[in-house]
């Protein structure tokens, strides 16, 4: 039985094709481990959207996931783990893990001085989601959000590192590097696509956070601690589904993944 929970799949769930950065975290982090993913490119993006609406979706995200058959999600959307993880983990009983906490604990270990910075889409950063996660746990701690809607085409249309991106950048991360953060916390899975223009922009010296990153890790500690880490020697298997446009997916998702996707299915919710 229990060698049954282990071969289990890791569902994994974002609005759209971002969250194939995290994926690409668990593939790095926990390479024996099979993996479904689903990108709602039908109804992307979450970010702009209404909390219920957020939080309908993300039901009926987590749903399709279940009927897979896994044994735990990982919410790869910031926006969705900002505003909807109660809602999830009140619906269903499977392990959830999302952004926020992992990336905010990692924030906090690396920060020297305590000065963090926060960006990701409009719904993440007016939820206070990373401010909240990070005062909560360290006194003293003085967080700087802001809001970076234009990096998610720059980083779906290959611009990470065209000059367009870099003035983009400094536009909206200038108040930040003025508040002389020491860290900062990439709080959308497109980010880390334009991490060397950021990291360019803010100087060396400020420490990138990936919260995918992070959050793999906690997947890989969770497993291990409740003895589902997966030993198969077969090889892992990985299957991608979408709402719409499987063939935009594929394309696409090189970039993100790392490596080639394979045969992108499209499924009804």
């Amino acid at each position: 039985m229990i060698k049954e929970q282990r071969k289990k799949r890791i569902g994994v769930f974002d609005s759209g094709i971002g969250g194939l950065t995290v994926v690409r975290a668990l593939l790095e982090q926990l390479p024996e481990e099979n993996i479904v993913y689903f990108g709602d490119t039908a109804r992307v993006p979450y970010g702009t959207k209404s909390v219920e609406v957020i939080s309908r979706y993300a039901r009926e995200d987590a749903e399709l996931l279940l009927s897979y058959d896994v044994k735990m999600i990982v919410v790869a959307c910031n926006t969705v783990s900002s505003v909807a993880m109660d809602v999830l983990r009140n619906n269903f009983t499977v392990p959830i893990i999302g952004m926020i906490e992992p990336g905010a604990e990692t924030a906090l270990k690396v920060s020297r001085r305590k000065r963090i910075g926060v960006i990701g889409t409009m719904a993440t950063i007016s939820s206070n989601a990373y401010t909240n996660a990070l005062i909560s746990r360290k006194k003293g701690v003085t967080v700087f959000s802001q809001a970076c809607p234009l990096f998610v085409p720059l980083a779906e249309e290959g611009l990470d590192e065209h000059l367009a991106a870099e003035i983009i950048a400094r536009e909206y991360l200038q108040q930040l590097v003025s508040e002389k953060i020491d860290t900062l916390i990439l709080g959308c899975t497109h980010y880390p696509i334009l991490r060397k223009t950021i990291q360019k922009v803010v100087g060396e010296n400020v420490v990138l956070i990936d919260s995918g990153r992070s959050a793999a890790k906690q997947v890989e500690q969770y497993l291990e601690r409740h003895d589902l880490l997966n030993s198969q020697q077969d090889r892992a298997e990985h299957l991608f589904l979408v709402s719409d446009v499987p063939q935009k997916f594929e394309e696409l998702g090189k970039r993100f993944l790392g490596r080639s996707l394979g045969d992108v299915k499209k499924v009804e919710l």
